[in-house]
């Protein structure tokens, strides 16, 4: 076991020979280079057993190794280069009754007992002209119409190109299409799903996945304070979405500022689902020295919940820890208060505690609406100086409580630190 576990380490460590062996005569291609490490130690423990659920408790505890290398671009009008991504997930403590409900490790084929590691390589080529980039391969986009997944030991990617333009002033355009998946807990790709969710009554045909997810949109930076963005999405076969965004921050006074964040959506099917659902929702934050107030509104509505790809994050601003309230016809509002105790001179030190609730959740057949509730809390520090610099320590909390599905009590323990390697 300790033999492969240590292959596996040396796997992730050759990839620093990627960069160090395609060195075209062009001496920006590396000196522009840049690679870091990213260790996660990780615990969760997500209970059950106040809502009667089947299985009572997930558990499971698991180290994770994100090297990221990025080159430079060789000289002349057409730039290029090469990144390398290596992800290495290894097993500490898990068992088969605890497995599977936390998103932290992957579940054997034939039981449910958490194989010892796992582990992706990806590549990336890349092509500049001007200010455009063109990635093909392995890439983590992080658009409205898709959010990848990075809440647990590593993060969710996927193989496809981008094309990122700024050639005009203040514009940042991205189009793209992406054709397979790795889930943040799998080693495995695959062609991609839309989420379907407890209450997102979102049905699917026999051919429920597909190959081919492209999108197209950009975001106008209309002044320091103002910004707007459309993007729109197409799952094959599943649904197409358009998405708009609008952020505006507000000065009122030396060191107090009002933040406005207002998203708009609408899905439709393409076929085989039945998708069918608008997204309204609003976050204002009030900051005030250290201190930092919000309250949101999200609705939906429409036959169907919120589509997205399966697996990804849903761009919402009621994404919480454990729920997203995107389901049909569903109404949330969230209170939420941060502090940063820089401002009483301990840098590092952040607080976090929000609540949301939400009604009139469509249950179908079922007599009256439902209804759900979290309440999330967050406390970290990350060291600031000397040898343990970036060390990081995070603690986050939930309840979630609900009248439609399984009750949850959730604690998850972080250990992290990020170190340049050059």
């Amino acid at each position: 076991m300790h033999v492969i576990r240590s292959a596996r380490i040396v796997q992730l460590s050759g990839i620093a020979g990627v960069i160090g062996i395609c060195t075209p005569a062009s001496a920006a291609f590396v000196e522009d280079s840049k690679a870091s490490v990213e260790t996660r130690n990780f615990y969760m423990n997500r209970d059950f057993r106040q809502s009667g659920a089947p299985q009572s408790k997930g558990e499971e505890w698991a180290q994770g190794f994100i090297l990221r290398m990025e080159s430079g671009y060789t000289a002349g009008p057409l730039g290029v280069g090469i990144d390398a991504l290596g992800l290495l997930g290894i097993k500490l403590d898990s068992s088969p009754d605890r497995s599977g409900v936390t998103g932290l490790l992957p579940q054997g084929p034939n039981s449910k007992r958490a194989p010892d590691d796992y582990s992706e390589l990806g590549l990336t080529g890349k092509l500049r002209v001007s200010k455009s980039i063109l990635k093909l391969g392995t890439l983590i986009p992080k658009l409205p119409v898709l959010q990848p997944n990075e809440s647990r030991l590593l993060p969710q990617t996927f193989q496809g190109g981008q094309l990122n333009s700024m050639e005009l002033d203040n514009l940042t355009f991205n189009v793209g299409r992406l054709t397979q998946v790795n889930q943040r807990n799998s080693s495995n790709r695959e062609d991609m799903t839309v989420m379907k969710g407890p209450r997102r009554n979102i049905v699917t045909g026999t051919n429920a996945t597909t190959d081919q997810f492209d999108f197209i949109g950009g975001d106008y930076k209309w002044s320091s304070a103002l910004s707007t963005g459309y993007h729109y999405a197409h799952l094959d076969d599943l649904y197409k979405q358009h998405y708009l965004t609008l952020t505006h921050t507000l000065p009122v006074t030396e060191g107090q500022s009002l933040k406005s964040d207002l998203r708009w959506s609408s899905s439709t099917d393409d076929g085989n689902s039945n998708v069918d659902n608008r997204m309204l929702g609003a976050m204002f934050t009030y900051s005030l020295g250290a201190h930092a107030f919000g309250v949101t509104y999200q609705k939906m509505s429409g036959d169907t919940g919120f589509a997205n790809v399966n697996g990804a994050d849903p761009y919402l601003v009621n994404l919480l820890q454990i729920n997203d309230f995107a389901n049909q016809d569903e109404r949330s509002w969230q209170a939420r208060y941060d502090f940063n105790f820089a401002g009483i001179g301990i840098p590092g030190l952040t607080f976090m505690t929000r609540y949301v609730k939400g009604d009139q959740v469509n249950l179908g057949a079922a007599p009256g609406d439902g209804k759900e509730w979290e309440r999330d809390t967050d406390i970290g520090y990350v060291i600031q100086s000397g040898s343990l610099k970036n060390l990081g320590i995070k603690w986050r909390n939930a309840t979630y409580r609900t009248s439609f599905a399984s009750d949850i009590d959730e604690n998850r323990l972080i250990l992290s630190y990020s170190l340049p390697l050059w």
